[in-house]
């Protein structure tokens, strides 16, 4: 039996485990800045072409291709899937593989030959850690359903209301019986907790880090990996630099410390923000302790301009939510 797995960039280790022939990986971020459109999804899925830009389309993300596979990179790829006897899909519960898994089942629910083929590995846990149990235990232990009509339908609900230019279908959405796919909803509660607070203006993850500050972290180290600790598990570290960025190299900074240099370092220059990131030694200011008591609004006094899903959130239209959504 001819076996392709489906993954995201977290479960390259997937490559190394034999149990499929070829796996493929989703490397989108779809938690920061603006999605896709669906033109660039078409041509990522449609067949190779050479006025396509290295790492846009599907083909390119293939670990492992071996010599004989060189031409079948060039199809399209429902076509490619279509090969396998059986697709497996590994995504863990977290936001940024939820939405991916999500993203991806919305376009193969338009492939029904390949309905029958369609299965969903059930992980309770970050594929970072996959390559050791499955070393360990087999794949097995991980339980297996088949993708029918109602994951699909889920799925594309699901993608439809994150795309959608307000946040209002994905805050109907959770009210709704997702229980097809297990680990959506508590993936879509992350994403909403990211959604400006109605007192403060801010996500939860730049609350955290106000949190993290006040009880004496004082690195970008801490903040960035102490995940344990920050308990948001949206963004990577790219997007939580961003974050902190905004906190700290406002009008009105929340944050003190962080390296004012990081406002000329082109954003493509990795290791030298990260240079600025190690040496900064960080602290609340005044203004910060106001918000972080919920006494002062960060959006009233700096900049908002980012994108959750398909909304694009700016001071003059900024949706917040806590206990419901508010509209701008």
């Amino acid at each position: 039996m001819k076996r392709l797995i489906l993954t995201s960039a977290s479960g390259a280790d997937l490559a190394k485990s034999k149990l499929a022939e070829i796996v493929v990986l989703f490397c989108f971020r779809f938690t920061w800045g603006p999605l896709p459109s669906p033109k660039y999804l078409s041509a990522y899925f449609g067949a190779e072409s050479e006025t396509l830009k290295p790492g846009d389309h599907w083909s390119d993300w293939g670990t492992k291709w071996p010599p004989a596979f060189k031409d079948l990179r060039n199809l399209p790829f429902a076509d490619f899937c279509e090969r396998y006897d059986e697709i497996e899909l590994w995504f863990d519960p977290g936001p940024e593989d939820q939405l991916q898994l999500i993203c991806l089942l919305d376009y193969l629910s338009s492939y029904p030959k390949l309905l029958q083929k369609l299965k969903l590995r059930l992980l309770s846990y970050d594929l970072f850690e996959v390559r050791d149990k499955v070393s360990k235990r087999g794949a097995s232990h991980i339980h297996t359903v088949d993708v029918q009509a109602r994951e699909l339908n889920t799925a594309r609900m699901a993608w439809q209301a994150y795309c959608a230019p307000t946040p209002e279908a994905c805050v109907d959405l959770v009210h709704c019986d997702l229980s097809a796919l297990l680990m959506l909803r508590p993936a879509l509660l992350d994403l909403l907790a990211e959604l400006p607070s109605p007192s403060t203006g801010l996500g939860a993850t730049e609350m955290r880090f106000l949190e993290l500050l006040a009880r004496g972290f004082a690195n970008t180290n801490a903040l960035f990996h102490l995940r344990s600790q920050r308990r948001t598990y949206v963004f990577g570290e790219f997007e939580l630099g961003s974050l902190l960025e905004g906190l700290a190299l406002g009008p009105r900074p929340a944050v003190a410390g962080l390296g004012d240099e990081l406002c000329t370092i082109d954003h493509t220059n990795l290791m030298a923000r990260h240079e600025v990131y190690l040496r900064s030694r960080l602290s609340l200011t005044e203004f910060g302790k106001a918000v972080l008591a919920h006494q002062e609004d960060f959006s009233r006094h700096n900049p908002i301009d980012r994108w959750w899903g398909g909304t694009r959130l700016t001071n003059d239209r900024l949706w917040r939510f806590g206990h419901a959504l508010t509209k701008p």
